[in-house]
């Protein structure tokens, strides 16, 4: 249990909204000091010179729609690893996946016992990265990783204000234990700074979270759209949920019963590794979003219905004014191809699953990113190694994967 009248000490890692978040919930609470760590050019230095001017705000949007302002200040936001992991109990990854790699390295130096390392959310290949740059270190801490960021939030001013617009009903994530014995049990530390929501349900195993992350959904949706697009700018920014088409909401449900497949091929082998928390897209969108949805019949209506994702748009490059063109250096394919789609084929691959959508997928996506991840339905392309797939860590077979459990 989390004893109250200790004061814990929590290192967030990232600059991003989804840390601003944290950071503010955390700091809000009283037996909490949280110190931030962001790496990305000189965000420290201005996120600092923002708290002079005041407490960080975060704006939650409540399910009766009335707004609450929580308002606190973390006692660190440095660049500087040994100060931000100094004497923390707790290392929360709010990083883009792409940036793990770098904050993996820089508290590499200072990770002690009993720590625990948190991925909200670590995305696919977060364990296996996070054993192959910690090595022997990360099996004394307990690492977590779960599925999703709790909150659909939005910066409003970089350091001082973030806009929590949903928050999810429930979360699954994964943890390994190893020989850790942490001060503080980390799902109830967390469970007490969000309050009452998201619950946080606790995985059966981590290749549960590996297939559960939902990143996938970015490059199915970027696929759905633009694979047939003749190279024209567009004068309006696409809808990237709202405005979404049958025929891509057809590639996401493909691609993720193609995962749910998965899941069921590693139970088929290994009848005690219990995979029941994958669950369809469909569903899971319609149980996270319940309150914000207005037409739950399937897949399509939700996502267009979800005023949760209102005015989100596609990532666009404005060539000229007025005119403009799909980025496909965006995240959506530069971070959800190598650390999302091609984990979760990766999986696949070694258990033998077809995966004929997945495949279109990150085919048409690594043309546009001018990399060769697979070559026909195999991971094997000249980048494949810079991807999170297992593969790219030596685990190809199913009891290597099952080994770090």
């Amino acid at each position: 249990m989390v004893k109250m009248e200790e004061k814990i000490k929590i290192c967030i890692c990232g600059g991003g909204n989804g840390a601003h978040v944290m950071a503010g919930l955390a700091a809000a609470h009283a037996r909490t000091e949280v110190q931030v760590l962001t790496l990305y050019q000189d965000e420290a230095v201005v996120w600092t010179e923002k708290m002079k001017q005041g407490d960080l705000i975060i704006a939650r949007n409540n399910p009766d729609r009335t707004v609450e302002e929580i308002k606190a200040k973390p006692a660190v936001i440095t660049k500087d690893a040994g100060q931000a992991t100094q004497n923390a109990d707790v290392i929360i990854f709010c990083v883009p996946a792409f940036a793990h790699k770098q904050y993996f390295e820089a508290i590499a130096p200072y990770v002690k016992e009993n720590m625990s390392i948190i991925g909200l959310p670590g995305q696919p290949g977060f364990e296996f990265q996070c054993l192959d740059i910690l090595k022997d270190k990360a099996r004394s801490c307990t690492i977590l990783d779960y599925e999703s960021l709790p909150w659909a939030c939005r910066l409003a001013e970089f350091g001082r204000k973030v806009d929590l617009l949903a928050t999810k009903d429930s979360l699954i994530g994964s943890l390994i234990s190893g020989k850790s014995q942490p001060k503080h049990d980390p799902v109830e530390l967390l469970q007490l700074i969000f309050g009452e929501h998201p619950i946080l349900i606790k995985g059966n195993n981590y290749l549960e979270t590996v297939l559960m992350v939902k990143g996938f959904a970015h490059p199915a949706l970027m696929y759905g759209h633009w694979m047939n697009w003749d190279g024209k700018p567009v004068e309006e920014k696409p809808l990237f949920y709202q405005g979404l088409t049958e025929f891509a909401a057809s590639v996401l449900w493909d691609v993720s019963q193609e995962i749910v497949n998965t899941a069921k091929a590693i139970s088929k082998a290994r009848p005690e590794v219990t995979m029941e928390n994958v669950e369809h897209f469909e569903s899971w969108i319609i149980r996270n979003y319940r309150h914000t949805i207005q037409d739950p019949t399937n897949l399509y209506t939700a996502m267009k219905t979800n005023t949760a994702y209102g005015g989100l748009v596609h990532p666009m490059q404005e060539i000229s004014p007025g005119k403009y063109i799909p980025d496909f250096h965006h995240r959506y394919l530069e971070e959800d191809v190598p650390y999302g789609l091609a984990v979760t084929k990766g999986v696949a691959q070694i258990v033998g699953v077809a995966t004929p959508c997945t495949d279109k997928v990150i085919t048409w996506a690594q043309g546009h990113l001018g990399k060769e991840f697979l070559v026909g339905s195999e991971l094997k392309g000249k980048e494949f190694k810079d991807t999170r797939a297992p593969q790219a860590f030596g685990l190809n077979t199913l009891d290597d994967l099952l080994s770090l459990m």
